[in-house]
């Protein structure tokens, strides 16, 4: 303990503090707020906080000695209660901190007040609210007052003492709030017992419920005459109390807020109670009763003749003397109390005269001491302040644990040490006795204790707990040996802690060290496990191979950080040892590439399985083609080399017959080579499927060739296949007649029969002449007989149709001369105001207001001219102009180019504008032009053909217009502008 500083310290505050009026009797304080009460009845107020003080007579109006019994000040310093003793009774008054003179409160008079409990949750600088006094005659009175009321309020009594009357001498209250009521906490002593009362409303109902009820009290031998009771007020609640009694004092904590709304009993919220014998305070044993107490967090002042002993609570010694610097040569009686100011956190002594001020300083900075001396550490080790200190309490508990055998306990302490002993002497303690467990546990918790900057002793520590870690396995292995079923047991654990200590500790173990100690110690599914920690999967996976566990191995392929690598890398070992899980993992896994486990899947396709044994390599590549829609060819041609190898070529011919890439605008209707697809089918003698191939492949004469080996059937289809060659599907048909005819082993006549049913089925495509070559030369003609004839009818049919055909043609040609001759003699009569559609001028108007059309000769003074069935006419120029216009560039400009050379030609024309009789068959170069003027411009009206439909999806302003169009924008005018009535 620091006995170099003192925690409590004594200075004299006022000299000469009752001012002439007498002697000092009684002293309150309250928020750096004393008052005083004097010999001769005043009352005096000194208000530190503002620097001021108020000397108020008490005995205005009467004669003789009027001392002030008993001064109370609240815990704000607003409010004070003060009692005279007069001759004729008792007088109480109060005052307030901004009155000048104090009021008489005439309900209480003739009591002498002993002691006041102020509500301190409640109490505000305008109101007392509930105050309870504590009289001479045994009697408790509530009263309130407020300062604008200028007197008390009411005055209650609320409790009277019957069974045995003593005056009640100190008074404390707390309150506690219980949802929206509020619960009373009373506590009262007289000189032989200490009072507790306790109930939910009004202080008059709690009192009122104590008349059915006993009161809860405590009796302790003795009587002192100046009995006490204090509470320990910290943050405006109040945390233990103390009783000045005369068997010593009683204390204890206080626990309010764990009470139940109401029960029998539940006056005992008093926690941890004791008694301090007097008997302690001397060195010799005496019992010395203390004349005044006062009350701090951990200390107990205790006023003993004119000196003042602190006392531990907790360890109840004496820790310092207080000495008072009298005044030499004053007439005293010594100190006559003590009190203290909970808000401000200071003691006051008092003599006849003068004030002191006991001053604390850090009181709780060696309670922690005291603990570790009770050993009590929990409570030592919430009031250590340093390092240093915490580390000594653990050093003690680490010592004791130690000196009992329980190492493991010890080196939970040791490893919380950081100061006071090294880390060297710690595990040396532990390997001097032999004690691993211990070290392991010590090594542990240290590691739990260090921060994250210490990284070099973490992989250190950790690698020694490791091996201590396998030491204990390998250890209770050889235990587990001997069927030692509790040996067995500790061996699962440690297993799984050890499992626990790699997890946590990963990544600040060094990885090589600690494979190689696992490795040493032949601890391979540890190895393993930590292997995976590390996320080397490698090492895993090849281990799981090793056991046979394919399912396992997988599991580990499946998660997301591995490496796909590793899929490809243990793909023919997996496949082999477990075909079916592993072909299920790789169809679970998106991002993986089908071609580079053909290695894999080769492998085992190249071992023998049972026939009705589900392939798995061919159940994987059919999930690549039809669901994944793999396009690689070296895995087409892997499930087709599969495919071609099965006794039963169905699932081949529907693979062959698939079109996987008839989806692709561009792309292939296979993928596979069918080259490669040709030469194994003829190895593997799969024809039918060789059939299919060169029939793919457009090679149809070899398809046939090869289907009449197989099957007549399929020959014939495949003949039928070709449609848009004629001359090959006739050929092919040749083939397999010529097939039929030389397989048939019939007689002559049959075999005539069956060829001529042959030819009934190609549907005409062959005739009987056909397939004479392919009969013997001793075939007499009378077989053929009714073929022959059949053929030549059908022949004499065809050429009768095509005389038909041919006088119809020349019908036709007959009707067109004729048409051609009435066209030329066309006309149609103009009237003489017909306007042209292009310009409105009149088509049969005279003058040379209209400049004639190059290549074209009017008819006396009028231009040339167009006129169309629908009625519509244009002068030539015009239509010109307007077809021009109105057509593309490429068209215009072709118009444009034979208008040119109908210029240059310079031919006359007629004067309709139509050329002459002759020029239907003429080949003068100037008609051929005019000819094709005319259909490029004149082939339909402008007006009621395509053009004229092809113009509505033109804009109204042409591009070339814009400056027109925005002439006739309305501007709006910036300038004042009249506007003039309009009449509607």
């Amino acid at each position: 303990m620091d006995t170099e500083r003192h925690v409590f310290q004594v200075d004299t505050l006022e000299r000469y503090a009752a001012k002439g009026h007498g002697v000092i009797t009684c002293m309150s304080a309250g928020n750096d707020v004393i008052v005083l009460g004097t010999s001769k009845g005043w009352v005096i107020r000194h208000d530190f906080g503002v620097g001021d003080s108020l000397d108020l007579d008490l005995s205005v109006g009467r004669t003789g000695d009027q001392p002030v019994h008993r001064v109370f000040v609240d815990p704000g310093g607003s409010h004070c209660i003060a009692t005279v003793l007069c001759s004729g009774g008792a007088e109480t008054y109060y005052l307030h901190a901004k009155w000048g003179k104090p009021r008489n409160l005439s309900r209480l008079k003739g009591l002498v007040v002993n002691a006041v409990a102020w509500n301190r949750q409640q109490i505000t600088e305008a109101s007392t609210r509930e105050v309870i006094l504590g009289t001479d005659g045994g009697q408790l009175y509530e009263m309130a007052v407020d300062e604008k009321d200028k007197k008390e309020k009411y005055v209650k009594l609320l409790f009277e003492l019957t069974e045995l009357t003593e005056a009640f001498m100190g008074l404390q209250m707390e309150t506690a709030n219980i949802g929206n009521a509020t619960r009373f906490y009373v506590m009262a002593v007289t000189p032989t017992r200490l009072y507790s009362f306790t109930g939910i409303g009004s202080l008059d109902s709690v009192f009122a419920s104590y008349s059915d009820r006993a009161v809860h009290f405590m009796e302790l031998p003795g009587e002192i005459p100046n009995s006490e009771l204090h509470f320990y007020i910290k943050q405006r609640r109040a945390e233990h109390f103390a009783w000045l009694s005369g068997a010593g004092i009683y204390h204890g904590g206080l626990n309010f807020g764990a009470q139940h709304s109401s029960s029998d009993g539940d006056e005992n919220f008093v926690e941890n109670k004791a008694l301090l014998d007097y008997s302690k305070l001397t060195e010799s044993g005496e019992t010395v009763e203390p004349k005044s107490l006062a009350v701090s967090e951990f200390h107990f002042l205790l006023l003993i003749g004119n000196k003042v002993k602190v006392v531990n609570r907790i360890s109840q010694q004496i820790i310092e003397e207080l000495q008072f610097d009298f005044v030499p040569g004053s007439v005293s009686r010594g100190i006559l109390g003590l009190c203290s100011d909970a808000t401000a956190g200071l003691f006051y002594a008092y003599d006849q005269n003068s004030i002191y001020q006991v001053s604390v300083q850090d009181e709780g900075r060696d309670m922690w001491r005291v603990y570790l001396d009770m050993k009590e550490y929990a409570a030592a080790l919430v009031h250590c302040r340093y390092p240093f200190q915490r580390d000594e309490v653990y050093l003690v508990q680490a010592d004791a644990a130690f000196s009992s055998k329980d190492y493991v306990r010890a080196a939970s302490f040791y490893a919380k040490i950081n100061y006071i002993l090294s880390f060297e002497e710690i595990t040396l303690k532990f390997i001097g006795i032999g004690e691993q467990e211990a070290l392991r546990t010590f090594l542990l918790r240290r590691l739990d204790n260090l921060t994250k900057d210490d990284k070099c002793q973490i992989t250190m520590i950790s690698t020694w707990a490791t091996e201590l870690y396998l030491d204990k396995i390998n250890r209770l292995l050889l235990e587990v040996d001997t069927d030692n079923h509790q040996s067995s047991a500790e061996y699962q654990s440690t297993i799984k802690e050890f499992r626990a200590f790699l997890s946590d500790s990963k990544d600040v173990l060094d990885e090589a060290t600690t494979m190689k100690l696992l490795e040493s110690y032949g601890r391979v599914e540890e190895l393993v496990y930590f292997a995976s920690l590390k996320e080397h999967y490698e090492i895993v996976i090849h281990h799981y191979i090793q056991q046979g566990e394919a399912k396992k191995a997988l599991e580990v392929l499946q998660k997301p950080n591995v490496a796909i690598e590793l899929q490809y890398k243990f793909a023919p070992d997996l496949i082999m040892l477990d075909a079916y899980e592993t072909v299920e993992s790789w169809m679970t896994t998106s991002n993986l590439n089908p071609r580079k486990l053909i290695p894999a899947m080769m492998r085992y396709s190249s071992e023998p399985h049972a026939k009705n044994e589900t392939h798995e390599v061919i159940k994987y590549l059919e999930f690549c083609v039809h669901r994944l829609l793999n396009e690689d060819p070296g895995i087409h041609n892997l499930l087709l080399s599969l495919y071609a190898k099965q006794e039963d070529d169905s699932a081949l011919l529907r693979f062959l017959q698939c079109k996987f890439g008839k989806g692709r605008s561009d792309g292939p209707e296979f993928f596979y080579d069918p080259k490669y697809a040709l030469r194994l089918c003829l190895k593997e003698k799969r024809m039918r499927a060789c059939v299919h191939i060169y029939s793919m492949m457009s090679m149809h004469e070899e398809a046939v060739a090869l289907a009449l080996q197989v099957d007549l059937e399929l020959a014939m289809a495949e003949a039928d296949k070709v449609e848009d060659d004629e001359d090959l599907r006739k050929k092919l048909w040749l083939m397999v007649a010529k097939h039929v005819i030389e397989q048939e082993k019939g007689t002559k006549r049959e075999n005539i029969r069956k060829a001529i049913a042959f030819l009934k089925e190609t549907d005409g495509l062959l005739k009987i002449e056909d397939i004479l070559p392919f009969f013997p030369d001793f075939a007499l003609i009378d077989d053929f007989k009714e073929a022959i004839c059949s053929s030549l009818e059908d022949y004499n049919k065809q050429i009768e149709q095509l005389k038909e055909e041919m006088n119809d043609a020349t019908h036709g040609a007959d009707n067109i001369r004729q048409d051609i001759s009435a066209l030329s003699q066309r006309y149609t009569v103009i009237d003489r105001d017909e306007e042209c559609g292009a310009c409105k001028r009149k088509i049969l108007a005279t003058g040379g207001a209209r400049r004639m059309a190059r290549g074209y000769t009017s008819v006396g003074p009028m231009a040339p001219f167009y006129i169309f069935p629908c009625g519509h006419a244009f002068h030539s120029e015009c239509l010109i102009a307007h077809v021009t216009r109105c057509s593309n560039r490429t068209q215009a400009e072709y118009i444009l180019d034979l208008q040119k050379q109908l210029s240059l030609l310079g031919n006359s024309i007629t004067t309709n504008g139509h050329a002459e009789d002759e020029s239907i068959t003429s080949t003068n170069p100037v008609d051929k032009v005019r000819s094709q003027l005319d259909d490029a411009i004149a082939s339909e009206c402008p007006f009621c053909g395509d053009l004229m439909i092809r113009e509505i999806s033109l804009p109204f302003i042409l591009p070339g217009e814009s400056e027109l169009a925005s002439s006739w924008e309305i501007k709006q005018q910036l300038g004042n502008q009249r506007s003039l009535p309009v009449a509607i």
